[in-house]
């Protein structure tokens, strides 16, 4: 995007990325630094013109569109960060076209910069590809979990992307190792969540009455004496969904460290086990620009492999071999 100028009005033209956005969204994401109060006052003087005519700041831009903004001045902007030699994102791409980036996200790794965190997965991403004109989060995973992660190229991919996650229409499943012996083949699981804020600012989620429904359906893979890998799909995507249910029924998330078993957690260090077992495994959606339905599957990580290894091998050397309840889908 070009400066503003000081002393003269700019014209920007709309390309494909920023299609179907609102104007003030467009305004605020645009003139960095400037309170939204005037934007929303610039918009409503008529100062700012969408192909020449006055617009309410509801009305959505279309490709091709010529915004007038009027002369702003902003404090000048920070010198934008280079990538770091050696610093890449180590992610693998596992889809990619002209309106998608799919990538399997790596654990410990936040989505997005902020709380003390300098730029996570869409920072570095933009870092590393300097001509995209537009990349953005389709939704989120907790920085410890790895697997799949959608980001949009297109203004009009990512609105559509929220509509399915909205209607329910897109189908998450997550691999997921929990303390104790799960029976039976598939347990549904409804029950409340609530969201609150622990005066740290730290986000932490309860089951209560008066949180929002939440939904999940658990499917046994594998057994091994006292742990059990499951498959959890999600019906709903309420934040710790599947973490706090499962804390729930009394099957904690084995390397949780806000709902787990803390001496769980400890004992399973040394073993392999350094972080949550919890891992994006599959999502299906509906191309956003195609229609056709998309399947796209994250492998399991390798350290996550190996501590089922581990486990393997624990049992074998006690002279049994571990209860296995295997499905398609188990690693």
């Amino acid at each position: 995007m070009k400066e503003l100028s000081k002393v003269s009005a700019t014209w920007h033209e709309i390309g494909a990325e920023a299609a179907g956005q609102r104007v003030d969204n467009y305004l605020t994401r645009s003139l960095k630094g400037v309170p939204k109060s005037h934007v929303y006052r610039i918009l409503r003087s008529g100062e700012v013109r969408v192909n020449s005519r006055r617009v309410g700041p509801d009305y959505r831009l279309a490709e091709g569109d010529r915004v007038r903004i009027p002369p702003i001045r902003t404090a000048p902007r920070p010198a934008a960060p280079r990538p770091v030699a050696g610093a890449r994102l180590r992610a693998d791409i596992l889809y990619e076209d002209d309106a998608l980036l799919v990538i399997n996200k790596p654990p410990g790794v936040a989505v997005h910069g902020g709380s003390g965190v300098a730029r996570g997965v869409v920072e570095q991403l933009r870092l590393e590809r300097p001509e995209a004109r537009f990349l953005e989060l389709a939704h989120r995973l907790d920085r410890e979990t790895s697997g799949v992660l959608m980001l949009a190229k297109r203004r009009s991919a990512l609105t559509e992307l929220h509509r399915q996650l909205r209607e329910g229409l897109v189908h998450k499943s997550y691999l997921v190792l929990v303390k104790g012996e799960w029976r039976g083949e598939l347990r549904s699981v409804k029950v409340p969540l609530h969201k609150y804020v622990l005066p740290s600012g730290e986000r932490r989620v309860s089951v209560s009455r008066v949180g929002l429904p939440a939904h999940t359906l658990f499917r046994l893979q594998r057994r091994w004496r006292g742990l059990s890998l499951l498959e959890a799909e999600l019906k709903t995507g309420r934040t710790h969904q599947i973490r706090v249910h499962l804390a729930h029924l009394g099957f904690p998330v084995a390397g949780d460290d806000k709902y787990g078993d803390f001496k769980l957690n400890k004992e399973l260090a040394p073993r392999g086990l350094k972080r949550m077992f919890l891992h994006a495994h599959k999502t299906v959606i509906t191309h956003p620009r195609s229609g056709a339905p998309l399947a796209l599957e994250a492998p399991l990580p390798a350290d996550l492999q190996g501590f089922l290894a581990t486990l393997d091998a624990e049992e074998a050397r006690g002279g049994k071999g571990p209860q296995r309840h295997e499905t398609r889908d188990a690693p």
